[in-house]
């Protein structure tokens, strides 16, 4: 894995953020002022949107990077190895998405940043033993995060931009450096 993934995926993560604090903005909803918030279709629909647009951003800077240091290194980016990863990862991480899609269903917003949060830590803990060990910290960090925004549901955004955005800048600027 790249460091520089870890980093434009963060990067994504904070953009897409500020872009859904101005669309509600926009929709009338002071995010800051703690009181329960009723979220319209359109609304709901362009966060769906937004958030599957910050994970394709992720996932494309993810494989390009992690393809460019393979090809640098004379390394395979899909062998079994990349198998096995792909399908630890994903078994915790589809079904934290599916979860989420009943959240969303039954209109629980305000559990689904904590959910995606934990869900996302319980697959990199998984994945970390066909990656490096260091995955399962940033992991650690999301899972913590995770439930500790479950005491702070009003906070979903900011616990998300934390664990999507800043822990990735970080993590992937530590990454980078240490394994350049």
């Amino acid at each position: 894995l790249s460091g520089l993934s870890g980093v434009f995926a963060g990067l994504a993560a904070i953009l897409g953020a500020i872009y859904v604090y101005f669309a509600f903005q926009r929709e009338g909803i002071d995010y800051f002022a703690g009181q329960r918030n009723v979220f319209k279709a359109g609304l709901v629909n362009e966060l769906m949107i937004t958030g599957i647009a910050i994970l394709a951003v992720a996932l494309l800077s993810g494989y390009i990077f992690t393809a460019n240091k393979s090809r640098r290194k004379g390394l395979k980016i899909w062998d079994a190895t990349t198998k096995r990863l792909l399908i630890t990862f994903a078994v915790p991480l589809v079904s934290g998405g599916i979860f989420c899609l009943g959240l969303l269903y039954h209109h629980l917003f305000v559990f689904i940043a904590p959910a995606t949060l934990i869900f996302y830590g319980l697959a990199l803990v998984s994945a970390e033993r066909y990656t490096l060990t260091d995955v399962k910290y940033l992991g650690y960090c999301e899972i913590v995060l995770g439930l500790f925004s479950l005491f702070f549901l009003g906070w979903g955004l900011v616990t998300w931009t934390i664990g999507f955005g800043v822990l990735h800048v970080v993590y992937g600027l530590i990454m980078h450096k240490k394994y350049k």
